[in-house]
């Protein structure tokens, strides 16, 4: 890239540029001679410094090297969470490889197309997801090596391919620090997001990415070296990846988990400072059981949730009185990082409260009509955005690149109204949208007025054909007891348009809705209810 002035020198101009570099893997280096005794990761009983974390690191490194892995390839991972998931991440920063990370609860056919999409020539793959990834061995003939986690994983239940184990790799591994030429606006990590047509896309994050989102995490909460995370998500998502690295680059400690456990969730919470906790839809209530019968002391939170639009009410004021600490108002995407629309606080124990986000630091944001010109004030419009949180693009998907980054502006396809007091309120998905009788409804506010109702714990609002209307609002609602149907149309009727109010109520258990690994209900699965 040129830059605007004149250097006169195309060598000179070569050093300003390398002078400029900061890498993920510069996070870990630099931390491992600032820092070394502090810790870095912990899983269960083991515990790495951050010194110790940047030995293996480098010992995993120099190992990929030796397999002829370069800058620029990909090795992707299928596993649970774990320490090596860490490691790998790092290792590739050091490098400028690319990991897919791949999503262990994808069914075989989705596995298998996210993988042909990468085309990774190497797999890590720990004993729990190996059965799975040799079903699909015969339709990836670009892989030429497996590696595997686990020690008891079995060679022989592999094809005929280079295997590896993990372990041989960090112990064989040279530990002196890896010198490779890697560029902030490189890849490091494909997260796999699904589109309308269901076929994973995979966001590429650079090192450009996620060092900015590191720098919004601090700024936004106000997180210190003290503060740990808690990465119980799954490590495929950005909830885990994003928030590891700006605990990292903040010298924090990252606490790994499995799976999800609200038991020991509890006794973390007593036993580690946080900062922030990410909870979401589908987490929260677990943790709100286990915490009503297990008075706890809480060590130190500075925040806790996400995701507030999808949260009955009810939750966030009993989740904060228990934990005493705000709600995090959130909206971001794979896409964005935490921003455009996080950074607001919903006071602990209230009821009552506005979802009206602050517009986020680091980005530029736009709310747009169809042709991108900006709507008023008051107005829905699509949320377009730029600045340095902002993904790389989808991985080989020019078009859907083409069309999304039109102008230099990524459309997010989420539309937002902004208020005269320059807050966002959160509209809904543009796709969701329905049209009936030349009237524009969004489901998600119907699912509010839904979510309000006393006893209401989750709803689903989807479109459905209508002979007179065209599309009709149909909702899904699960509920903690039974519901006086009459009483709850009732209640639409005076929260809602007449033409918002839903032609029909079903009520579902709970564990009927399909979700998302961010405990998201899979509307394109509730539409083939109808």
């Amino acid at each position: 890239m040129m830059p605007n002035f004149n250097v006169q020198n195309k060598k000179v101009e070569s050093l300003l540029q390398k002078a400029s570099q900061f890498t993920v893997g510069d996070i870990l280096r630099k931390n491992a001679r600032t820092k070394p005794d502090h810790l870095a990761v912990a899983l269960g009983e083991r515990q790495l410094t951050f010194a110790q974390l940047n030995q293996e690191v480098n010992r995993l490194a120099n190992s990929f090297s030796n397999l002829g892995i370069e800058r620029g390839d990909r090795v992707a991972i299928l596993s649970e969470n774990r320490m090596e998931y860490c490691q790998v991440i790092y290792a590739a920063a050091k490098l400028g490889v690319i990991v897919p990370a791949l999503n262990w609860r994808f069914s075989e056919g989705e596995l298998k197309e996210s993988i042909l999409l990468t085309t990774p020539e190497t797999i890590l793959v720990s004993a729990e997801h190996l059965g799975k990834l040799r079903a699909l061995f015969s339709g990836l003939p670009f892989v030429k090596r497996i590696i595997l986690l686990d020690k008891d994983e079995d060679k022989s239940r592999l094809p005929q391919i280079s295997t590896h184990r993990y372990e041989d790799l960090i112990s064989t591994g040279s530990p002196e620090e890896v010198q490779k030429e890697v560029t902030m606006e490189d890849g490091l990590i494909i997260l796999y997001t699904s589109g309308t047509t269901g076929v994973p896309k995979g966001a590429i994050i650079s090192h450009r990415a996620m060092i900015a989102r590191s720098l919004f995490f601090g700024i936004t909460f106000g997180l210190a070296e003290e503060d740990g995370f808690v990465a119980w998500a799954p490590m495929f998502h950005m909830a885990s990846t994003d928030q590891m690295i700006a605990t990292h680059a903040l010298g924090g400690k990252v606490i790994i988990m499995r799976r999800y456990d609200p038991c020991e969730m509890a006794s973390l919470l007593e036993k580690e400072r946080l900062g922030w906790l990410i909870m979401m839809p589908g987490a929260i209530e677990p943790l709100i059981a286990e915490l009503r019968t297990r008075p706890i002391k809480i060590k130190g939170l500075k925040a806790v949730g996400a995701m507030a639009d999808l949260v009955p009410p009810a939750q966030i004021s009993e989740l904060t009185s228990i934990l005493g600490a705000p709600y995090v108002n959130t909206f971001g995407s794979t896409e964005t990082g935490l921003p455009p629309a996080t950074g607001s606080l919903i006071p602990m124990g209230s009821t009552t409260f506005s979802l009206s986000k602050k517009e986020s630091s680091l980005c530029e944001i736009r709310l747009v009509d169809e042709n991108d010109n900006e709507v008023p004030v008051g107005d829905p419009g699509e949320l377009i955005i730029r600045g340095p949180t902002l993904f790389s693009g989808y991985w080989n998907n020019p078009e859907t690149n083409k069309k999304d980054f039109k102008d230099g502006w990524f459309h997010t396809g989420d539309v937002f109204q902004r208020n005269p007091d320059g807050s966002l309120d959160f509209v809904d998905r543009r796709k969701y949208m329905i049209k009936s009788g030349g009237e524009n409804i969004y489901p998600a506010e119907i699912e509010r007025v839904l979510m309000s109702y006393p006893g209401v714990q989750e709803a689903v609002v989807i479109r459905i054909k209508d002979p007179q209307w065209g599309e009709v609002p149909k909702a899904y609602i699960a509920s903690e007891k039974k519901i006086d149907q009459a009483k709850l149309a009732d209640f639409c009727r005076r929260h809602l348009a007449r033409y918002k109010i839903p032609k029909s109520i079903k009520c579902v258990s709970l564990d009927q809705f399909p979700r998302s690994t961010t405990g998201k209900i899979l509307r394109s699965e509730v539409e083939k209810w109808a």
